[in-house]
């Protein structure tokens, strides 16, 4: 009943819950007060924490390593190589999620690594506020594309939609008013793309913090 088209190379998509569901079957083809968001029984401590500097503010996502250590080390290796600097969030859908990590500011692609598997019966969640690995409709071919839940978004969660699930590997700790402001930005089409905010929201810099 679920359909999930891209999200990621092109665009890698998670599939879209009953609440998005039509708008994201017209996608494709081709993806305060700070209101922190407690790390309790989450992330602990020591666990690495990326501050991505955007065009709109900062979020904090703090990782978890343990239970996601493939996601969470890859994710770690693009901060550390800059690859996120200068990309957007180009794909925001409202009571879903907001999309970046894998195009510039023209809608041009950047270069990845080889994909990772994928890790999404860890036990985590595709819940507000958490950061999921954006992937094509194969399990395995998740590269830089990320996004972050902005509800509860279950139908992502392992075996939905599609018998494998979303990789979840972090969570926002700080900056979901940030994530809030974006997810109202006007959209529109561009090219293949849809749901594109009309004024680029660029991630300036990514800093792993610890």
């Amino acid at each position: 009943m679920f359909r999930h088209d891209f999200l990621a190379s092109a665009t890698l998509k998670p599939v879209a819950p009953a609440s998005a569901r039509r708008r994201l079957n017209r996608l494709i083809a081709g993806a305060t007060l700070a209101l922190a968001i407690p790390a309790v029984g989450w992330a602990q401590d020591a666990s690495p924490r990326v501050r991505l500097t955007t065009s709109m503010g900062d979020i904090v996502i703090a990782l978890d390593a343990t239970k996601a250590p493939l996601s969470a080390e890859n994710f770690l290796q693009y901060v550390k190589d800059k690859h996120y600097e200068g990309t957007v969030f180009h794909r925001v859908i409202d009571n879903f999620m907001i999309q970046g990590g894998g195009f510039t500011t023209q809608m041009k692609q950047k270069a990845t690594r080889a994909p990772v598997a994928l890790e999404a019966s860890n036990g985590l969640k595709n819940d507000r506020g958490t950061v999921a690995m954006a992937r094509t409709s194969n399990p395995n071919s998740a590269t830089s594309q990320f996004f972050i839940n902005l509800v509860d978004n279950a139908p992502l969660n392992a075996p939905s939609p599609d018998g494998y699930g979303y990789t979840v590997f972090g969570k926002v700790i700080a900056g979901m008013d940030v994530v809030d402001k974006i997810k109202s930005v006007p959209v529109g089409n561009q090219g293949m793309f849809q749901n594109v905010p009309t004024t680029p929201i660029t991630i300036l810099k990514a800093t792993l913090e610890k």
